[in-house]
């Protein structure tokens, strides 16, 4: 993996409750790192669900491999919020292909 080709910054957040002033939980978001990325390819896919059709914006990053992602976890590009679908692996522990779609686009 070519380390120019990594010319995206992306965050991985995971879902996290914490506990407010007045003691009750909240839900939210934690950082738990920033990468370089590469944008593969971003779609924009036409799916017929059972309420009609509507529009999904795929989107394939590509990271150097990193132990400790999971399908739970959503991704941040430029003020975007990703929800991660699949993690491929690339050869022998090079790389992740996280495959996302967009939040708020009828997902």
């Amino acid at each position: 993996m070519r380390a120019g080709k990594l010319d995206k910054t992306i965050t991985i957040d995971r879902a996290a409750t914490t506990v407010d002033e007045y003691g009750a939980p909240t839900e939210g978001w934690t950082t738990i790192t920033t990468v370089r990325a590469q944008l593969i390819q971003s779609t924009t896919e036409e799916f017929i669900q059972s309420f009609g059709s509507s529009s999904k914006v795929a989107v394939i990053f590509r990271i150097r491999h990193r132990d400790g992602i999971a399908v739970s976890d959503r991704l941040t590009h430029s003020g975007q919020a990703y929800d991660l679908k699949e993690i491929k692996e690339l050869g022998r522990r090079d790389g992740l292909d996280l495959r996302c779609t967009a939040q708020g686009t009828g997902n």
